[in-house]
């Protein structure tokens, strides 16, 4: 079936031990799917205390219940009750661009770490089951770590029996030009790997929450006699969907997606630099298909545009009008184009950016004044 011929070939495309699959309906899923077994596991090693998450402020892992507490994008639970919120527990985004004053990148990595670390320490590693994170920052900035910073965290978890969890439902499938980010561009086997959008290129609802053999050993077994792993979805691997996963790797072989995304990807990033050149532009940054454009009030200062000036909108706008989408997240511009992107389409797209923030610049930086 196809849920069987996915998951065999899903466990090729991870690093390490990763080579068993949960299957769900999307990111959110996976991520509560994650959190409930990963708490099961320590269960059933007798360490029941183990049950507190770190995740990181600004991180997006989901709308559902337990998934929105490890979300950092506190505006989006304004209002609503948050059932893990004893349970989850945030320490910084790993922002280069709004590090400390007087920091290097090097020092601003320590500093990241031993901020997790002296959670770590102030919760008890002996309450902490996992750390969550997506190897490139999303929906909370497109936000780059300093270098070093996951291998430092992966080290630390390791040395305090915390499960590392790489949240890569965006990172994952090209975007950075691997199938996963976490090894191949970061230096690090997580235990948990969360998958969804481009397992199917968006076509049909998929996601999965996939296991090292280690944790797999444990859930695997019994409680007891007759004794289940009581914890599925109506439509877990779904047939059509899981088809279309099959079909969307067999396609992104054939054509050697994951090549083009690593040729194209520094083109588009070398490219974005030029729209530095606007006043109202703070910070350009991103990896390979993955780019965020921060616009600010005041470049000495980085001080963001209030909400009520519409900054990132009025962009959007502009170049929608243009021919181009952008996502407009507050203050920053997030930018993914299609992993087939020509230099063509790279060029045409910063030329369009370029017009637009040119075209709003001048009443933004009136109401500046």
């Amino acid at each position: 079936m196809p849920a069987s011929l996915l998951a065999a070939e899903l466990a090729t495309l991870t690093p390490g031990t990763l080579d068993h699959v949960f299957f769900t309906t999307g990111g959110s899923t996976a991520n509560d799917t994650a959190m409930r077994l990963i708490h099961y596991y320590f269960n059933r090693i007798g360490k029941p205390n183990k049950k507190k998450i770190i995740s990181r402020n600004n991180a997006y892992h989901g709308s559902s219940y337990f998934a929105s507490s490890l979300t950092g994008i506190h505006g989006v639970n304004y209002g609503f009750d948050r059932v893990a919120q004893d349970v989850v527990h945030h320490v910084s985004a790993a922002n280069l661009f709004r590090r400390p004053s007087g920091m290097n990148e090097a020092e601003y990595c320590d500093f990241l770490v031993q901020e997790f670390e002296d959670r770590v320490v102030q919760i008890g590693a002996d309450n902490i089951a996992a750390f969550i994170a997506e190897p490139v920052m999303g929906a909370g900035g497109l936000l780059v770590a300093p270098e070093g910073y996951h291998r430092r965290l992966h080290a630390s978890c390791r040395a305090n029996d915390i499960l590392y969890v790489a949240d890569e439902v965006v990172t994952g499938f090209g975007r950075l030009g691997e199938w996963f980010a976490s090894e191949n561009r970061f230096g690090y086997a997580p235990d948990v790997i969360i998958t969804a959008k481009g397992v199917t290129s968006g076509y049909a609802p998929l996601g999965a929450s996939i296991f090292s053999s280690a944790i797999y050993e444990i859930i695997s077994s019994p409680q007891g006699p007759g004794g289940v792993l009581s914890h599925g979805f109506t439509y877990s691997g779904h047939p059509v969907c899981c088809a279309a996963a099959l079909k969307t790797i067999e396609i992104m072989k054939r054509e050697d997606i994951l090549a083009h995304v690593r040729d194209i990807g520094p083109y588009l990033q070398a490219r974005a630099q030029l729209l530095l050149k606007h006043e109202i532009v703070g910070d350009v940054r991103g990896d390979h298909l993955m780019l965020g454009i921060e616009l600010v009030r005041d470049p000495a200062t980085k001080e963001g545009f209030a909400p009520q000036t519409g900054a990132s909108q009025r962009v959007f706008e502009a170049a929608r009008s243009r021919g181009a989408i952008v996502r407009p997240l507050g203050t920053i511009l997030a930018i993914s184009p299609a992993l087939i992107v020509s230099r063509g389409d790279v060029d045409e797209l910063i030329d369009i950016l370029d017009d637009s923030l040119r075209e709003v610049s001048p009443a933004l930086l009136g109401a500046r004044a």
